[in-house]
């Protein structure tokens, strides 16, 4: 960090004294440092343009580029004056990673008797590959079945696969779920998506129901992303944990077909997409077979097992070492693709996110200037969440500190340099008490606290803190807003569209030195402020009376 002060320069010199003398500067009888220290944009802007530099590679979790990402961040976290987490004192615990990449050998078509309606061989019709570890799966002449968007929810009381069995067949299906189409709040929960909305469940759920294929219709209004962000995230190597059944228990195929294909498809067999569409979105739809209609698929692939890691730093507590506060944010990107338009085949991720990983180390680095508080921090930057959370995930199952002995967590994901703003975005507004800790940070500066305003792209369900909410510990999810100081709201969400359509999940994501940082390191400093109170307390937050996570923290808490 920047020594801005003399303060920060004799607190420096202590955290550097007390490394070169063999033991960690928060475990050093040293006194409290400069409680006023805050971010440093100097700092975020150093870290964020490291992460993002070409270098890297675009940091996909197992490659050379990755590898070079995760230790670098190790050494800033040793630098920051952290303690490692990992496995045999080190910062890193290892994540096992199957990688698989579809060879252009492999194809998919889907055929009206002998008539091919539609050719899945070129990204600007379909993208698909299977999660099964096998160099080579098949899948041959398997009927089509539209379940309108593929949701099982006895809570809802909603079954698109009732009176269906589709064993051995191909779903297809629709993106996001009924509330968003109908924007009915009566409906799930109206406009803003459910986790039945998410490609992940939909192809989860299909595996269960049985289906040798499963296939998502795209459409950008209900995805909240473009076809381009589709083809450019499946079309390099694809990766998963290492599950004991390699796969064998998911669909033989999983895909996406661009809308107007899919309304040409079943077109040819007299069918009409978009009253389908329409009939999925109420109440007691029925499956809509396609018997005409067949899929056939040849998949070939490199597949192995690799390995990735998450990075893992702490700063022990002076009381209540035992109790942690948890900050998280990912790594890792896209990597590279050769089949990407143009000469920049890079997805550098600049805002996506290493803002995100450039803060942790930036709260993590502030709070041992500051001194360390009465409970213990922990810093997690994991890896794989852009292959599905995977990173979180398996620290969920094997947490570094006990989930019963996290007070809470506070995940940081792409944070655009708007600038300053009057707000926060809560993303999953309305889930824990942590959001009341937040509101106070907020009324000191007088700012405020809005919901995410995009709900129905459901990004409350597709970024790390979603692996320990599951679990039961409560989560934050908060992004700096759009209401600019100067410029205003429109501009704000004039600048999040525009960066959601030109650069998220491209290699147009590149770190810019005209960036105006003035907005993360706002929200920096707001959450760090957030952790450190919280670490300084009593207090225990839990999800809100009502939600679905609330169940499981209490019985968490009350060690059942």
């Amino acid at each position: 960090m920047s020594i801005s002060n003399p303060v920060k320069l004799i607190s420096a010199l202590l955290v550097s004294t007390t490394i070169l003398f063999g033991c960690s500067a928060q475990n050093a009888a040293a006194p409290v440092g400069d409680i006023n220290a805050s971010a440093s944009a100097s700092d975020l802007s150093r870290r964020i343009e490291k992460l993002s530099h070409d270098d890297f590679q675009g940091r996909a979790p197992s490659t050379p580029g990755g590898q070079a990402a995760s230790q670098y961040i190790a050494d800033e976290m040793a630098e920051a004056g952290l303690s490692p987490m990992g496995e045999n004192g080190s910062f890193f615990q290892t994540v096992e990673l199957t990688a698989a990449t579809v060879l252009p050998s492999s194809t998919m078509s889907i055929a009206n008797g002998a008539a091919e309606v539609l050719d899945g061989n070129t990204t600007e019709n379909a993208v698909f590959w299977t999660k099964r570890m096998d160099e080579t799966v098949s899948v041959t002449d398997s009927e089509l079945v539209f379940v309108g968007y593929g949701v099982n929810a006895p809570e809802y009381g909603w079954n698109d696969y009732a009176g269906q069995d589709v064993k051995g067949k191909t779903v297809v299906m629709l993106v996001n779920d009924p509330g968003f189409a109908t924007k009915n709040e009566a409906l799930f929960k109206g406009n803003a998506m459910t986790y039945y909305g998410r490609w992940t469940y939909k192809y989860e759920e299909a595996a269960r129901q049985g289906a040798e294929a499963v296939i998502i219709i795209h459409e950008t209004e209900p995805a909240s992303y473009g076809w381009d962000v589709v083809s450019g995230s499946w079309t390099s190597e694809q990766y998963d944990l290492v599950r004991p059944d390699r796969g064998a228990s998911r669909a033989a195929l999983e895909g996406w077909v661009t809308y107007d294909q899919a309304n040409k498809m079943f077109a040819s067999a007299g069918l009409d997409l978009t009253k389908m569409k329409s009939d999925a979105a109420v109440k007691g739809f029925m499956p809509i077979a396609a018997p005409a209609l067949k899929l056939s698929a040849t998949i070939n692939q490199t597949v192995k097992t690799t390995e990735s890691r998450n990075v893992a730093g702490a700063l022990k507590g002076k009381t209540k070492p035992d109790e942690y506060v948890l900050y998280m944010a990912h790594w890792d990107h896209l990597g590279m693709s050769e089949d990407v338009e143009g000469d920049d085949k890079i997805f550098n991720g600049a805002v996506d996110n290493a803002t995100g990983t450039a803060a942790i180390i930036e709260v993590a680095e502030t709070m041992v200037e500051r001194g360390a508080p009465d409970r213990s921090v922990i810093f997690i930057a994991v890896t794989a969440e852009e292959s599905g959370l995977l990173g979180s995930a398996y620290y969920g199952e094997k947490p570094l500190v006990p989930l019963a002995q996290t007070v809470g967590g506070i995940n940081i994901d792409a944070m655009l340099p708007i600038g300053e703003t009057k707000d926060m975005k809560v993303i999953g507004f309305g889930s824990s008490e942590l959001e009341d800790l937040l509101k106070r940070q907020l009324e000191k500066r007088g700012m405020y606290v809005v919901p995410d305003d995009k709900p129905e792209a459901g990004y409350f369900y597709r970024s790390d803190h979603i692996s320990l909410a599951k679990l039961g510990v409560p989560m934050l999810y908060a992004d700096p807003g759009n209401n600019h100081v100067t410029n205003g709201l429109t501009y704000g969400e004039k600048f999040a569209k525009e960066y959601t359509a030109e650069r998220y999940h491209k290699p147009g994501d590149e770190y810019d030195n005209s960036w105006d940082l003035s907005g993360i390191v706002q929200a920096t400093d707001i959450l760090l402020d957030l952790g450190y109170d919280l670490a300084n307390s009593d207090a225990w937050p839990n999800w809100y009376d009502g939600t679905e996570f609330r169940g499981l923290r209490d019985d968490m808490r009350a060690g059942k």
